[in-house]
Order: C-alpha cells, then structure tokens, then sequence
C-alpha cells in the first residue's frame, strides 16, 4: 500500500511541476502560446518568443525550481537534526545570516568597482549561514524549549536583516535597486550560468543528502538506536548542518532569502506520501520544494503586473497557514 501511495504521490509531484514549469514559460507580459513555447524547446522558433523563453523565463523557471528544492531538503535536513517539524532555515535566522554577509560582499565588491563571481558569493552566504547555525547550536544547549530557540532563531532574523537594511544604504544608487530586491527574495534577473553553477551545487548536495537515506532514518529513531547501530552520531548532525547550511546559502545567493518554503514542503510532503521514510521523502521534498516555488514565482510575476513582488510574499501567505497548522497540531498532541 505504501508502495502505491508513494508512486502516486510523485506522479502528482512530477506532473505538478512540469505543469507549472510550462505555465512559468508561457504566463507574463508578453503571453507565449504552448505550442510556440514547445516549439522554442524544441529548437524550432525563432524570433522574440524564442529571446523571451530561453532568455528570460525558462532560467528563472528552472532557478525557482532547483532552489526550492534545495530550501525543502534543508528544511527537512533541519527538522531532523532538531527533531521538531517547524525548524526551518529562515525561522532559525540561517538565511538571515547567509543574506547579512552576501550583501557585505556586495556593497564591498560594488564600492572598488568589482563583480563578485558566483562562488564567492555561495561562499560567503555559507560562511554566513554557518555563523548563524552555530548561534542556533549554542542556544540549543542553553535553553530547553524549541519554543525558547525559534524566538532566539527569530531574533537572530531580525538582527541581520536590520544590519543587512544598513548596509543596502551604504550602495550607490544606481545598486541599490538590484541590491534591494535581492534582500527581499527574487528569482529576477538570474541567467543560464546562474542556473549551472547552482545546478552543480545543489544536486551535488542532494545526492550527498539521498546517500544518507539510511543513516537518516536511525537516527530519527533516536540517537541511542543510531548509535547501537554504528552511527557516529556527533559526525553525523555535523553533515547535516553543513548540507542543510549549503543548500540555504545557495538559495540566498542566487535569490536572498526566500521564507517558510522550508518548514512547509516537508510537512506537506510527510502528509501527501503518508510515511516518514527518508528514502521516500528525500526526493518528493525536492520534487515539492520545486512545484511551490514554481506557484509562488508565477504569482509574484503575475499578480500585480508589471510591478512584481519579492518571492517571500508570496511563500509567507501560503507557508505561513502550514506553520500554524503544525503549531495547532502539537498543541493538541496529533503531530
């Protein structure tokens, strides 16, 4: 039974995600029939559907969708570690202390004249988001709660996010725009070496993260039984800090920050496949971090067109009623 759960919540999964992928290619200003857009990925069109496309819309569709999915695995990544379904890379400060140092290196870079390459930028959200997962780390050793560490995690967000604000000032004007809309999570304006470069990224992470599939799966059974069973339980929660600390930087790299995606999905996806299994679960988070951001992406481009809002808009109103939902939940003992 599982077993046919599972096959039919990943063709919902696939077909969901290759359905918005194709509305995210034809929807927006200039609206591109299907069989035009077919006929673009097939290499037959020419002209400016062909330009608008593979352009514009097919990189930030596929950008929406690889970053999604990387945001859902470190969401998962981080409930497990915490053994608490409403971890999240941005309700723990993570992303707040990736963007604080990526806009750091911006407004350096921009002052001397320079463009600062992919890589130094996913490095110094990952550095970033290190610091805050280690804050995370050592408010989880003084107070006892989950309740105690998001309200510290919290904290953390608003203190980044206030410096961060600071340094946007300090930007040139003719920066400051780009600056601006990338501190508040947009898929805007990202190109085909964008998409390789976190393309290698994040698929690197997450086949490193499906690898883990089983080792996942004893120590969510408690550290006691992950030991009795060989894990090296201290090595262990520290590759799932760094994977889950990769893949966030990553997304707010290429993004800024993008909110609740990664407490959302994984619950969604628990409640859709109707087991635990990480071996299941690993690969429909990513298959669901894609499709949700794809809908908010398409959301945020269309609703107020042609102004556009910042991806976390738009996640925050549909992430937002999941987390309460969990929160109700627990309070009432069912989750």
């Amino acid at each position: 039974m599982e077993r046919k759960n599972g096959a039919a919540a990943y063709l919902v999964l696939a077909v969901a995600a290759a359905l918005l992928l194709m509305l995210n290619l034809g929807i927006g200003s200039v609206a591109v029939p299907l069989p035009k857009v077919l006929s673009v990925l097939a290499g037959r069109e020419t002209g400016v559907f062909r330009d608008i496309v593979l352009g514009i819309r097919f990189p930030r569709a596929l950008a929406a969708a690889v970053l999604g999915g990387a945001l859902a695995l470190s969401g998962y990544l981080l409930q497990t570690f915490f053994h608490n379904p409403i971890a999240g890379p941005f309700i723990l400060g993570i992303s707040s202390g990736a963007k604080l140092l990526v806009a750091l290196v911006f407004v350096i870079s921009m002052g001397r004249m320079l463009q600062p390459g992919r890589g130094v930028m996913i490095g110094a959200a990952f550095i970033g988001a290190m610091a805050s997962m280690a804050f995370v780390l050592l408010m989880s050793r003084i107070v006892e709660s989950m309740s105690m560490l998001v309200v510290s995690g919290v904290m953390v967000g608003y203190i980044c996010s206030a410096a961060t604000d600071i340094l946007v000032a300090f930007a040139e004007d003719a920066d400051i725009v780009n600056l601006h809309n990338w501190s508040k999570g947009s898929f805007s304006g990202i190109g085909w070496e964008d998409v390789a470069v976190m393309a290698v990224v994040v698929l690197a992470a997450t086949l490193c993260v499906f690898l883990l599939s089983k080792q996942i799966a004893a120590y969510q059974l408690g550290e006691a039984y992950a030991r009795s069973l060989g894990l090296n339980v201290a090595g262990f929660r520290m590759v799932l800090v760094l994977l889950s600390s990769l893949l966030s930087a990553c997304v707010t790299a290429f993004a800024g920050p993008v909110s609740f995606v990664g407490i959302a999905v994984p619950h969604l996806i628990k409640r859709l496949l109707g087991t635990s299994r990480p071996l299941l679960l690993i690969p429909a988070c990513f298959l669901g971090g894609a499709a949700f951001c794809l809908f908010c992406d398409l959301l945020a481009r269309i609703l107020l067109a042609p102004a556009e809002l910042s991806i976390s808009t738009v996640t925050a109103v549909f992430g937002a009623p999941v987390v309460i939902f969990i929160l109700l939940g627990q309070k009432r003992g069912k989750i």
